[in-house]
C-alpha cells in the first residue's frame, strides 16, 4: 500500500492494481459512488448501443481494405473490431470525464490525504461548486492537447492498408498515453500543477504512464469492468502521484 511519498516509484501495472483495492478503503468508497455512478449510466448505455452497430459498422470499415490484402481479412476483421472498441470506448471514457471531472478530483484529493496523513483544503458541495469554472477549464486543455493528434490518427483509418494495420497500434499507443494523463491529471491539478508541467512531470516516469495507461485503456473495452474502470483509475492515478511527484509538486502537505 501506498503511504508517504519517500516510496520508491513502481510499474504502472503495480499502480492499476493498487485503484482496485483502494476503491475499496474505508472512508474512500463514498467518494466513489458519484464517479461510478456517471460512468455506469454511460458507459453502460453507449456500448450497449455499440454492440447493437457493430453487425454494420465492420464491413464498412473492412470495406477500406484493398484487394490484396484480402486474403488477410481473417485476421483484419478482429482488428477492425478493435479499433472500433478503442476509439468508441476513448470517447465515451472522455465524455464521462468531463462530467465527473469534479467529482474525480474530490476522490483523488481524499485519497491523497488517507495515503499520506495529509491535511487537504476544506472540501464539500461549496468547495466543489466553487471548483468547476477551474476544472472545466483544465479539461478544456485537455481537449485542446488531444483533439488535433486525435484527428490526425482517425484519418489514417481511411488510408488503405494502412488504417487496417498500422493505424489502430498507433491509437492504442496514444489512447494509453492519453488515459495516463487524463487520470494522473487529477491529483496534478488538485495542487494546481500547469497543464504543461504535468505533461513534462509524466515523461520521468513514461514506462510507468504507458503501463498504466494502457491497461486501462484495455479494461475500458471490456464489458462490465469498464463500468468500474473511472474510479480505479483516478486511485492508482492518486497513488502513483504520492510516489513519484508529490514530493516536488504538492501545494499542500
Amino acid at each position: 500500500m501506498v503511504s508517504s511519498s519517500t516510496t520508491v516509484p513502481r510499474s504502472g501495472v503495480y499502480y492499476f492494481s493498487q485503484g482496485w483495492k483502494l476503491v475499496t478503503l474505508p472512508g474512500i468508497r463514498r467518494f466513489v459512488i458519484l464517479p461510478l455512478l456517471v460512468n455506469i449510466v454511460l458507459m453502460g448505455g453507449a456500448f450497449w448501443w455499440l454492440f447493437t452497430q457493430l453487425d454494420a459498422w465492420i464491413p464498412s470499415l473492412m470495406s477500406y481494405v484493398p484487394d490484396w490484402l484480402q486474403w488477410l481479412s481473417y485476421l483484419l476483421w478482429p482488428i477492425a473490431v478493435i479499433s472500433v472498441l478503442l476509439v468508441f470506448g476513448y470517447f465515451f471514457s472522455t465524455l464521462a470525464n468531463w462530467i465527473a471531472a469534479p467529482f474525480n478530483g474530490l476522490l483523488a484529493e481524499q485519497l491523497e490525504a488517507r495515503l499520506t496523513g495529509a491535511t487537504p483544503p476544506d472540501t464539500g458541495v461549496l468547495g466543489i461548486m466553487k471548483d468547476v469554472p477551474r476544472i472545466m477549464k483544465r479539461e478544456w486543455q485537455k481537449l485542446a492537447w488531444y483533439l488535433p493528434r486525435a484527428i490526425v490518427l482517425l484519418v489514417l483509418y481511411f488510408i488503405p492498408g494502412i488504417g487496417q494495420t498500422i493505424a489502430p497500434v498507433l491509437w492504442f499507443l496514444f489512447s494509453a498515453w492519453m488515459l495516463a494523463i487524463q487520470y494522473c491529471d487529477y491529483p496534478f491539478d488538485n495542487h494546481k500543477v500547469p497543464f504543461k508541467t504535468m505533461r513534462a512531470a509524466l515523461r520521468t516516469q513514461k514506462v510507468a504512464n504507458m503501463q498504466f495507461g494502457a491497461l486501462t485503456s484495455l479494461f475500458t473495452m471490456i464489458p462490465v469492468l469498464n463500468l468500474f474502470i473511472m474510479p480505479v483509475a483516478v486511485c492508482g492515478a492518486t497513488a502513483m502521484w504520492v510516489d513519484c511527484w508529490r514530493a516536488k509538486h504538492a501545494l499542500w502537505k
